[in-house]
């Protein structure tokens, strides 16, 4: 699997080239700024960009804004955002156009390589990686007396969230200690709650849910 990275901290960013091509990926550019990294992914045309959202001149919102290009101008390309904390407005920016191939991480979680690699590999393949705290602010923060997943039961809650970073049924099942027969009934509850059609395809199902958490 082909990555581009585009982080402006020389150290942070050579670290995770050398984590990423001992993961097994090939690592075809590393640079520091947004403009590069456009320009870097329409040559190589990477399977996974990943990007921190604060990239130079002004420390703000460029990785984030380069990200949302990416996936306007190259949809074969996921997108994996970088963040040092969690803006639930960032996540509804890059949910814009879907779900498939989209993550955001927290910096914190590099470090676990087996996680981060999971994480790429599963944006690259067209599915989506949040982490958990950006899930929990996302199931969290709805809370009008009309909002549907307010008639959510804590378990589906939980699966909802579990389902929303891009993990099967079976995923699920092993993370909460349930059998899958159960999680696809939690699956098909929380679906009728919230107005969705189930789909037999796991990453149109995030996207619907991630979809709808964001209105």
């Amino acid at each position: 699997m082909r990555v581009v990275i585009a982080e402006d901290n020389m150290l942070l960013r050579e670290g995770l080239a050398r984590l990423l091509a001992e993961g097994g990926f090939d690592v075809v550019s590393a640079v520091a700024d947004s403009v590069a990294l456009l320009t870097e992914v329409a040559r190589h045309r990477p399977d996974v960009a990943i990007v921190d959202i604060r990239l130079p001149p002004t420390q703000t919102d460029e990785g984030l804004r380069a990200a949302r290009e990416i996936r306007r101008r190259h949809p074969g390309t996921g997108v994996l955002v970088l963040s040092q904390y969690v803006r639930v407005s960032y996540t509804v920016e890059l949910l814009d156009d879907g779900a498939r191939g989209v993550g955001y991480l927290l910096k914190d979680r590099v470090s676990d390589l087996a996680g981060f690699a999971a994480a790429v590999r599963q944006v690259g393949g067209g599915g989506s990686a949040f982490d958990p705290i950006v899930i929990d602010q996302l199931v969290g923060r709805h809370d009008r007396p009309d909002d549907p997943l307010r008639a959510l039961t804590g378990r589906e809650r939980e699966v909802l969230a579990l389902m929303a970073e891009g993990r099967t049924n079976q995923a699920v099942a092993e993370r909460i200690g349930i059998a899958e027969r159960t999680v696809e009934k939690h699956c098909t509850s929380i679906f009728a709650k919230l107005g969705l059609s189930a789909s037999a395809d796991d990453h149109r199902r995030v996207l619907a849910v991630l979809r709808y958490l964001n209105t």
